[in-house]
């Protein structure tokens, strides 16, 4: 039988070993406000279902507190937060912010999270640290619609305060791998046409993409996350990365198209709310099956799009696992 990296290692490289790996990742609300409590419900969940890599999932907020917002519990069943106050109001506001330090306020907690996680697991199960990319933080910092509205009314203003983010987030990155992270889960939320145009995005996104994977480089598990409907794709193709993770089962392309791609290794063929949530352990291994097929399980990870709602039942995430032959 396969250790877990080894399954991992197999499907980075295209191939599949004992069986395809799987993965299902969710957030912890409440128990994310307190490094030690997200540690031990992050743990308690892996201890369960024993998936093949662990996704350490913080409220999104975990790498903007420290700049002054502020998020509420909501009852969100996603589990996600909501923000109640932002901290970027006129574009001269990008330009206040200052770079942060790794090691104090909610990213040092973070750092403390992880290594807690890192005591906690077998050596042998590698886990990942979510990483927002610098233009999702300035969504963040700012909302969607001030964003946008200042990307367009005062761009050099924006990319100054991407810059800080930026370095920030390299100093966060650089600072995670000391606790032994085998990768970052990368979100770029904000890569998605329902919001811009790729020329937007190659000017405001992708620079500051590469320079945060280039510091995650020669960790051997990093994830890109491409977040919503109508996904820049084309990213997946010429980033660093080895497994590329988006809402197949909502939006092109589907796992089959994205074979013909991209090298990485594909994680995905489980919808959500439809069949995680709303299904049946049945209809979870059909859908399983399906994706199995279309990829021939070879570089490929099961997984759903996004997040596990919070609410989705006990029995559907072990029929994940049994869709793998999982022992």
């Amino acid at each position: 039988m396969s250790t877990r990296s080894e399954r991992l290692e197999a499907a980075i490289a295209g191939e599949v070993a004992d069986r395809p790996p799987v993965a299902l990742w969710r957030h912890f609300p409440v128990d994310d406000q307190d490094p030690a409590l997200l540690a031990e419900a992050t743990l308690a969940y892996q201890h369960e279902f024993d998936f093949d890599f662990v996704k350490v999932t913080p409220a999104s907020s975990f790498c903007v507190g420290d700049w002054g917002v502020r998020d509420v519990w909501k009852g969100d069943p996603e589990g996600t937060r909501q923000y109640s106050k932002r901290v970027v109001v006129d574009a001269k506001d990008w330009r206040a912010l200052e770079k942060l330090d790794p090691t104090k306020g909610r990213l040092g907690d973070q750092l403390h999270c992880l290594q807690l996680i890192g005591e906690g697991l077998d050596p042998n199960t590698p886990f990942v640290q979510t990483v927002f990319s610098p233009l999702s933080q300035a969504k963040n910092l700012a909302g969607e619609g001030k964003l946008m509205e200042h990307l367009r009314v005062a761009p050099e203003d924006v990319l100054a305060g991407l810059e800080t983010i930026a370095q920030s987030t390299i100093g966060f990155v650089e600072a995670a791998r000391k606790q032994g992270i085998a990768g970052i889960f990368y979100a770029a939320q904000q890569a998605t046409f329902r919001l811009m145009e790729l020329e937007a995005y190659r000017r405001f996104g992708e620079p500051f993409d590469r320079r945060i994977l280039e510091a995650a480089g020669g960790l051997w598990l990093n994830v890109l996350h491409l977040h919503g409907q109508g996904v820049m794709f084309a990213l997946a193709e010429s980033y660093p990365v080895q497994i590329v993770n988006w809402h197949d089962r909502e939006t092109a392309p589907d796992l089959a198209a994205a074979r013909e791609r991209t090298r990485a290794a594909l994680c995905g063929g489980l919808r959500r709310w439809d069949t995680m949530v709303l299904g049946d352990p049945h209809s979870v291994e059909t859908e399983a099956r399906e994706a199995i097929g279309a990829t021939q399980g070879r570089g490929f990870i099961l997984g759903t799009g996004c997040v596990v709602p919070i609410i989705a039942p006990r029995a559907n995430l072990l029929a994940a696992r049994r869709a793998v032959g999982f022992a």
